[in-house]
């Protein structure tokens, strides 16, 4: 398979607005090396052979079935991609642990046992626990002889994770810490062996607490009655002074939220590879009836208005794949000569992660509206079928919208996205201040023409730098304002990554569809660019000066057109011969 080499770089998170990315620095599944495309294999073959025949039985969760599938998927190591193998795992690098769960998000409940167990069940321990933790869990979560879960949400504390009431007292002789309170929606709560639970020691200091089922005083409360995915386990838990050895204290007293922040940037980062699998399914299933349905005397799929969805629905999904293995290979770029054994390696692991939160942010707003996209376009072209359970787009539909709330709101990151860069900026370590009078020096002296990413990345550094000029320091606090920005240095994110693999499949002289796709999205997606900075612009300023900015805008994101209908119709053409997503 042809390939390019990437070259390494050191990227700083939020730089793509600062700064160019090369076709060398991108990275892209067409990078993908022979070991990556082995372990697609092999979890293709456990999907069908393990997960496939059992789906209608978790679905309805019948006692047993899904941890027994999970424990199969420990004895192939798909549960421990990403540990180490001195704690019995498989010690492959983040491209791998994206590609298992891409692999088995076919069914989200599946998904959400196998991903609450590789994910937030195993990493808090391997990047925050002692040795003698890692040793006590680790090889028994890598088999899936102990499941894992973490306890973060409360009833009166959701994204708001600060706010925990759960309490930790420390027992009169020093021994344990007792732990009393409540948690709600944990992900396999129902069948955890092990939890990491966040408690606040003396009512203030928030940490978090590896503590064992068999614990006197821990208990699961009943199965959620949820929208959808049915099939996995979501339970309040209980705790009714549970005595937790001060050993089992998970990191720093009083830093719990240094581990409740950093497991969700790498949540929010593999929710990207689980929704895009959950997204090609769907379009496989929608191509495969679009070609079988017939309606006035020939298939539903050579009408244009279902080629229109098709088309679309690849678009969408090719967008979100670019830009999440664009992420993995940026963090990747940070850990280049990377080993286990080096002292500080997970602090090297957690920083390479943490300087791209923003971006993993992006990915999990982008991804997951786009899954909402997919499954709704997938059961509309399933017409009244797709309203029927005995249809996959049917459950995919209720299946999707837990993704929007999952590893926090989607209006949480968008707050947190541009939050992150405005603090960066401040410390002196993203250079945006720097890039906005760039921009406005740029403004002064006239019209200067850039392709269609660099416009929409002026006009993110445009309508931050009129935000701040308004705001100043309380422009935290103007979350309408903050999500804009978000939306536009967002979707130039995507644009740019969109972009940069449609060139790189060009190069690798695989572009069939690939020239299409990135002429639509990107004039899609300077819509959306625009009609954001719109809404920024108007919240900061106003008369003359609202006009002028306006104008300026205008000059950002103005495009010519591309006979997208004939594109799409081009990209569906694909589609329909393969049978599925492919590019």
């Amino acid at each position: 398979m042809a390939s390019l080499t990437i070259s390494p770089t050191r990227h700083k998170g939020g730089s793509f607005l600062t700064e160019p990315t090369t076709i060398e620095q991108f990275y892209s599944p067409e990078d993908f090396t022979e070991e990556h495309h082995a372990i697609v294999r092999t979890t293709e073959e456990f999907w069908t052979k393990e997960i496939a025949p059992n789906v209608d039985a978790i679905q309805h969760q019948e006692p047993g079935v899904a941890v027994s599938v999970l424990r199969k998927a420990g004895e192939l190591g798909l549960t421990a991609v990403l540990l180490p193998e001195k704690y019995g795992g498989m010690g492959m690098d983040l491209t791998s642990a994206m590609l298992v769960g891409e692999g088995i998000a076919k069914d989200g409940s599946y998904a959400a046992w196998h991903g609450g167990q590789t994910g937030i069940g195993a990493l808090p321990v391997l990047l925050f626990g002692t040795e003698d933790q890692k040793q006590r869990y680790l090889p028994k979560v890598a088999t899936a002889e102990l499941v894992a879960a973490y306890a973060l949400s409360e009833p009166q504390a959701g994204s708001d994770a600060l706010a925990a009431r759960t309490r930790a007292d420390l027992s009169p002789d020093g021994k344990h810490y007792i732990l009393n309170g409540q948690k709600m929606w944990i992900t396999n709560g129902g069948a955890a062996d092990l939890f990491t639970i966040f408690a606040k020691i003396d009512g203030e200091k928030f940490t978090a607490f590896l503590v064992e089922r068999k614990f006197p005083g821990v208990s699961s409360g009943a199965e959620e009655k949820k929208m959808g995915i049915k099939g996995s386990s979501t339970t309040a838990i209980y705790l009714d002074n549970v005595p937790v050895p001060v050993e089992n204290v998970l990191g720093e007293i009083g830093r719990g939220h240094i581990i409740a922040f950093n497991i969700l940037n790498i949540g929010r980062l593999k929710l990207g590879a689980f929704v895009c699998g959950g997204a090609k399914e769907v379009l496989r299933v929608s191509i495969n009836y679009a070609k079988e349905r017939k309606a006035f005397g020939k298939s539903i799929a050579e009408f244009g208005l279902i080629q229109h969805k098709l088309a679309e629905m690849a678009i969408g999904i090719f967008a979100a794949e670019s830009a999440t293995y664009r992420v993995v290979g940026l963090i990747e770029s940070q850990l280049e000569g990377f080993s286990w054994d080096q002292p500080d390696a997970a602090q090297t692991q957690l920083k390479a992660v943490e300087e791209f939160a923003a971006e993993c942010s992006y990915i999990k707003i982008y991804a997951s509206e786009m899954l909402d996209y997919v499954t709704d376009e997938g059961v509309q072209i399933h017409g009244g079928y797709g309203y029927h359970q005995d249809y996959v787009v049917e459950r995919a539909y209720r299946d999707s919208r837990i993704n929007r709330i999952f590893e926090g709101t989607n209006e949480i990151n968008r707050l947190l996205a541009t939050g992150i860069l405005l603090k960066r900026a401040q410390r002196g370590q993203l250079p945006l201040v720097e890039a906005v009078k760039k921009l406005q020096a740029e403004i002064l002296s006239g019209p200067v023409s850039t392709g269609l990413v660099d416009n929409a990345k002026k006009t993110a550094l445009f309508a931050l730098g009129v935000a701040y000029q308004k705001y100043a320091a309380a422009l935290d606090d103007q979350q309408e304002v903050l999500a804009s920005i978000t939306d536009i240095a967002m979707n130039a994110f995507v644009m740019e990554s969109v972009e940069l693999r449609a060139r790189k499949l060009a190069q690798l002289h695989r572009d069939e569809i690939a020239a299409d796709i990135s002429a639509v999205f990107l004039r899609e997606a300077m819509e959306i660019v625009e009609s954001a900075a719109r809404n920024v612009l108007a919240a900061c300023s106003e008369g003359d000066t609202l006009r002028t900015n306006l104008a300026v805008l205008k000059r950002f994101t103005k495009f010519e057109p591309v006979n997208a209908i004939a594109a799409r119709r081009r990209i569906a053409e694909r589609l329909l011969t393969s049978g599925r997503y492919l590019v």
